[in-house]
């Protein structure tokens, strides 16, 4: 049977992974996007468990709320890479420099 201590440590591995892959790599942007969306990931899986824990059903419509708006901010963020990587033919961030002032 899966506990409550096997999901706070799948939703940690999650987390640490999605941090890790924010501070290895910092230059390519879809990498960032992805590893953004795998801490979110991990939140949504702690929201789950807890739910599932305390046998309330909120936590679970709580991510269905929150998955709908990370896949808006997902699409939104792949168009404004595409757009990106059109105007400038690359996705590196340190080339990405236009709003420094």
């Amino acid at each position: 049977m899966i506990t409550l201590g096997h999901s706070i440590a799948l939703s940690a591995i999650l987390f640490c992974i999605g941090v890790g892959g924010i501070f290895i790599n910092r230059r390519n942007l879809i990498i960032l996007l992805m590893s953004i969306e795998l801490i979110l990931l991990a939140v949504n899986f702690n929201f789950i468990a807890f739910s599932s824990f305390m046998g309330d059903v909120a936590g679970q419509i709580f991510v269905f709320f929150i998955l709908t708006v990370a896949a808006a901010e997902a699409a939104i963020g792949l168009a404004i890479l595409v757009v990106l990587f059109r105007n400038r033919a690359t996705l590196n961030v340190e080339e990405l420099d236009d709003l420094k002032g």
